[in-house]
């Protein structure tokens, strides 16, 4: 946790402008603890295959880096401008007019101007006037040329400056909803992190996952057998509660569907109760309805941070699901409750590793829907199924037993902007709860604030940066918290599920946080099953202490 405390965190925020051209304070920038990610081990980037793995450290002047970085610099700058379009377009149509200014929550958490994105890019784009843009070259010519066209040559500290500051954005697109000519700052940021790794300047928190990712399968490098114990655990606790054996399937070959979740569903509370609510509904449809489902411990993982590393380790990652699928023959996949994990595939699986045309186009076979938004993909988000399950009846299912659970819900940045799933999960919580309130309507759906901690930044060190990017989202939660008595936050993301518990102990401590799919696990009354007195947390069912106090 943040060692600054909440008042001190608040006081700290000033949003007047600073002094001066911000383009000649670089040497300014401070960075400092809680306010960055430790850099990438040695290890994890030559696991990857990615240059310059040595020690280094930030927060000491020498940087190690190659004697011809900035040509380095140049080179990739050039390469994925002629490559990606929409980053050239990006570049040059931008005209600063501010609308995104006070969208990010690293800014409204900070008041650090540049964490306007239209500043944070500008950091991006004086290099590219510099170098690129020919109005830029001719200006630079003239005396004072460089500060009117807006340009500025690459300097270290200028590079110290860019790694500051794109490792200060979730990418969660937030600024891009307002921007009136549709600028995807997040695209920016990844092409700003896609330098960094020619140079090796990447963060630990997104290097040793993708590493872990590459060798085991997923994030933690869990190997398979201990992939499989855990599960194997939360059976054990579902039948303590339930008195039903869920045991699940393992690469059986043929299966129905081929189930991915987050591996942080399987080793980090209170992810651990979302995946007990898939193994209780899994199990459900296998003994009410014969669906075949299989897990995998060789596809162990649905998030995906090479989307936080490269196009091409982005590619790598994603590949090894749809290899597994096409490996044991199953006719689609369904997906947990993950964030980045369905902006790649939404967004980026058929370009990069499709078309999967050796799948079937998902249909759920016991309703009959056909999920025609992923007949490219054949790949289903679990709340789309669950709640196509629900709308058909196929589902029994008791929502009292979570009226202690007063419910909201966040909408993750990259299922809601990403993906436009706005609608399922708030249609399942309905379902199975009686107590839901809304945040305030620019706090939710396509507005929704970030967590604070996507895109590789969820991470120890930097406390003190995630708490000041959770607070618009605390804003909100607080409101409902006050308002409607609020003590439980819903989400469909793994690292949501993480950051949010950590952003509700810091800023809203009688609020947690709970996947929708542990809701459900709670609410789905079980063919054969003992009297339920206690939900997957083993808390008390509502009731039930004054059943036994009679």
């Amino acid at each position: 946790m943040s060692e600054i405390k909440p008042d001190e965190l608040l006081n700290k925020i000033d949003y007047a402008p600073g002094s001066g051209n911000w383009m000649d304070n670089t040497a300014s920038v401070q960075i400092r603890p809680g306010m960055y990610c430790y850099a990438a081990k040695a290890e994890s980037v030559e696991t990857l295959g990615l240059p310059n793995a040595r020690p280094w450290n930030p927060l000491e002047e020498d940087w190690k880096l190659p004697d011809n970085w900035q040509e380095i610099v140049f080179q990739g700058l050039k390469e994925r401008l002629e490559r990606f379009r929409t980053f050239k377009v990006f570049m040059d149509i931008c005209v600063r007019c501010g609308a995104c200014a006070d969208k990010c929550h690293f800014f409204l958490g900070t008041g650090d101007p540049k964490n306007m994105p239209v500043l944070r890019a500008e950091l991006l784009r004086s290099v590219y006037r510099n170098d690129f843009s020919t109005a830029g070259k001719l200006l630079s010519k003239l005396p004072g040329g460089k500060a009117l066209a807006g340009a500025r040559p690459m300097t270290l500290d200028v590079l110290k400056e860019w790694w500051y500051y794109f490792f200060q954005c979730t990418e969660c697109r937030r600024c891009s909803v307002f921007c009136p000519y549709g600028i995807d700052t997040a695209e920016i940021t990844i092409m700003a992190r896609e330098i960094f790794n020619l140079l090796g300047l990447n963060i630990d928190w997104i290097a040793t996952p993708v590493s872990n990712c590459f060798k085991t399968g997923n994030h933690l490098g869990i190997q398979p057998h201990a992939f499989k114990d855990m599960l194997e655990f939360f059976v054990e606790d579902i039948e303590t509660a339930t008195g039903v054996n869920c045991t699940p399937q393992f690469q059986k070959k043929g299966a129905d569907i081929l189930f991915i979740t987050p591996s942080g569903d399987v080793f980090a509370d209170p992810g651990t109760y979302t995946c007990q609510g898939y193994l209780i509904l899994f199990q459900y449809l296998k003994e009410k309805y014969g669906l075949d489902v299989t897990w995998s411990t060789y596809a162990s993982e649905g998030g995906n941070f090479g989307f936080f590393t490269s196009h091409e380790t982005m590619k790598r990652l994603n590949a090894k699901m749809y290899a597994e699928a096409k490996r044991l023959g199953v006719k689609w996949i369904l997906g947990g409750e993950c964030g980045h994990m369905w902006r790649v595939i939404h967004q980026y699986m058929d370009t990069m590793n499709g078309p999967a045309d050796f799948l079937e186009v998902p249909k759920n076979p016991i309703t009959g829907t056909v999920f025609e938004n992923a007949r490219s993909t054949k790949m289903v988000h679990i709340t789309e199924f669950t709640a196509d399950l629900i709308k058909h009846g196929k589902l029994e299912l008791d929502k009292s037993r979570n009226d202690d659970f007063i419910m909201t819900f966040h909408d993750s940045c990259n299922p809601s902007r990403g993906m436009g799933l706005l609608d399922e999960p708030r249609y399942v919580i309905e379902n199975v709860c009686n107590h839901f309130y809304e945040m305030p309507p620019n706090t939710i759906r396509e507005q929704t604030f970030c967590c604070g901690s996507g895109a590789g930044l969820n991470a120890g060190e930097n406390m003190e940066l995630r708490m000041a990017g959770a607070l618009p989202r605390a804003n909100a939660l607080k409101h409902v918290h006050e308002k409607y008595g609020v003590n439980t936050l819903g989400t469909i993301c793994a690292i949501d599920r993480a950051a949010l518990s950590t952003l509700c102990e810091y800023w809203v401590p009688d609020v947690r946080v709970a996947g929708v799919h542990e809701l459900v696990g709670n609410a789905l009354i079980l063919p054969g099953e003992k009297k339920r007195t206690e939900n997957l947390r083993f808390e008390p069912l509502p009731g039930v202490e004054e059943e036994d106090d009679e």
